[in-house]
C-alpha cells in the first residue's frame, strides 16, 4: 500500500511538472510589439493573420513613438518597435537597445490637413495663402516637440510660412489618434494627421495635402528589440508580401518591397 501511494504521488508530481513546463513553453510563444498609434488598424489585421498561421500570441501597445521609445528605454518588455519617424529608432539604437542589423525602413505615409465631415473649408496649400482666414477655432496635431506627426506638422507649417499664424491656435496631443479624435468630435476645426489616419475615420475629411518637400520624409522604421525565434518570425512576417498587402490597403507606402 505504501509503495502504491508513493507511485501515485510521484505520478502526480510528474504530471504537475509536465503541465508547468508545457504552460511555460506556451507562455513563451508570444511577441510584444510597441507600435506608433497610426499603425493600430493595420497591425490589428496583421496580428490575426499571423496568429492564425503560427499559433504565436501577438501583444501590442500603441502610443506616440516618443512615449514608446522612452518606455522601452526604461525596461518595458517590447520585442519589436515600429516608430513613425527615424529619430526615435535612432534614439534606441544609440542606446544599444536594437539588435544589430535588425532594423529596416518599413513604410511611408503622407501628411494631410483634415476637418470635420460637415465643415466647409477652402484651403490652398501654398505660401501665399493665409490659413488663419479659413477657420475660427483650434487646429490639432501631435506634440510638435516629440510626437512624429507633430514634428512633421511644424516643419510643414514653417516651410509654408504658416507657423506664426497657426501656433497660437494649436492644440498639441499625445499621439496622432488623439488629434484625429478631437477633429472627429468637432473639438478642433482642423487637424494635421497622416493620410492613413484620415482614411479610417468616417467623421473627418481631407481638406489639404502637405507637399512632400515641406517636411522630412515620413518613414516608419521596424526594429527588433529582442532576438527570440518568435520575435524574429514576426519581424520577418511584417516584411512579407501578405503584410505589404495589408499595409497598402490602409494607404501606407511600402518601402521594403518584399518580393
Amino acid at each position: 500500500m505504501l509503495l502504491r501511494n508513493t507511485k501515485t504521488k510521484l505520478l502526480t508530481v510528474f504530471i504537475g511538472v509536465t503541465a508547468l513546463f508545457s504552460f511555460q513553453a506556451q507562455a513563451a510563444e508570444s511577441v510584444t510589439v510597441y507600435a506608433a498609434a497610426s499603425l493600430t488598424n493595420a497591425m490589428a489585421d496583421l496580428e490575426k493573420i499571423f496568429e492564425r498561421q503560427n499559433h504565436i500570441d501577438i501583444k501590442t501597445s500603441y502610443a506616440g513613438s516618443s512615449t514608446l521609445a522612452k518606455q522601452i528605454e526604461a525596461g518595458a518588455p517590447a520585442d519589436i518597435f515600429i516608430s513613425a519617424d527615424e529619430q526615435w529608432a535612432n534614439y534606441l539604437q544609440n542606446k544599444k537597445l536594437i539588435v544589430n542589423n535588425k532594423r529596416i525602413n518599413l513604410l511611408g505615409n503622407k501628411l494631410v490637413l483634415i476637418a470635420p465631415k460637415n465643415m466647409t473649408v477652402n484651403m490652398k496649400m501654398n505660401k501665399a495663402y493665409d490659413p488663419s482666414t479659413a477657420f475660427t477655432g483650434k487646429l490639432c496635431t501631435g506634440d510638435t516637440k516629440s510626437v512624429p506627426v507633430g514634428k512633421y506638422a511644424k516643419q510643414s507649417l514653417n516651410s509654408l510660412g504658416w507657423w506664426d499664424k497657426i501656433q497660437p491656435r494649436l492644440v498639441e496631443t499625445e499621439d496622432v489618434r488623439a488629434a484625429l479624435n478631437f477633429v472627429a468630435r468637432g473639438e478642433c476645426q482642423l487637424g494635421i494627421v497622416y493620410a492613413t489616419d484620415a482614411a479610417i475615420s468616417k467623421d473627418v475629411k481631407v481638406v489639404g495635402v502637405f507637399p512632400d518637400n515641406t517636411h522630412q520624409p515620413i518613414i516608419y522604421p521596424l526594429a527588433l528589440i529582442k532576438n527570440t525565434p518568435a520575435s524574429i518570425k514576426f519581424y520577418q512576417f511584417l516584411q512579407s508580401k501578405a503584410a505589404n498587402t495589408v499595409f497598402k490597403n490602409y494607404g501606407f507606402t511600402v518601402l521594403n518591397a518584399a518580393k
